[in-house]
């Protein structure tokens, strides 16, 4: 298959950064998600227009905390970086990262393809699926680091970053070019917590139930 210290006061996070949005910000009360990794926020959009299956079960499992302690396991720069892979939450056992997925009743469970037009341009989100089958799609994902319009059609795209592409930077920079992007296992990003949060998201969040606090970019 293919953050600094914690406020007190509520502070809206920037809606944009450097990255040019290639569609409108979200509409407050809009969901998106937030990404707390070892290197800072990335926060993403959702196109359930575009990709409803996809999308209702990303959410599903950001909601359960199923990416939680899990790692950015494959990065290419120019590229992308991958990640959503529970066999990464081993440090231990490396050679099995990049062929986990979301197991039910001891099945991994597969979605069917729903490719559209939107193309993979800097700052897509977008599912890594196993083997040749388009309709392969698990619980991996990627975030495009730069425009690859190869892949267009090929994988189907659920979603964007709203704001957080320099922290994308740092991440792409951990994997091995010789090594078709694999990441060693003490230099693998962490993703902290991926949370379901509305826009404008604010800092601190009191209501996360887990005891998570996000910090600040």
């Amino acid at each position: 298959m293919i953050f600094a210290a914690c406020i007190t006061a509520a502070v809206t996070a920037p809606p944009t950064e450097t990255l040019v949005l290639q569609s409108k910000a979200p509409k407050d009360g809009e969901e998106v998600g937030v990404l707390n990794t070892s290197e800072g926020n990335i926060i993403v959009r959702f196109y359930p227009d575009l990709a409803p299956n996809h999308v209702k079960q990303f959410k599903s499992l950001i909601k359960s905390k199923f990416y939680d302690g899990t790692r950015f396991h494959r990065c290419i720069d120019g590229f992308m970086i991958q990640g959503g892979d529970p066999n990464s939450k081993d440090l231990s056992k490396p050679d099995t990262w990049g062929y986990g997925g979301y197991v039910k009743d001891g099945k991994e469970v597969n979605l069917k393809q729903e490719f559209s037009d939107k193309s993979h341009k800097r700052g897509i989100l977008s599912t890594a699926r196993g083997g040749h089958s388009v309709d392969s799609a698990s619980s991996q994902f990627f975030i495009m680091h730069k425009d690859y319009p190869a892949l267009d059609k090929q994988y189907t795209v659920w979603g964007e970053v709203v704001s957080g592409m320099p922290v994308v930077d740092q991440i792409v920079k951990t994997g091995d070019s010789e090594k078709n992007g694999a990441v060693k296992p003490n230099e693998a990003v962490l993703i902290k917590s991926f949370r379901i949060q509305e826009w404008p998201v604010e800092w601190p969040r009191k209501s996360d139930g887990g005891g998570v606090s996000i910090p600040l970019f």
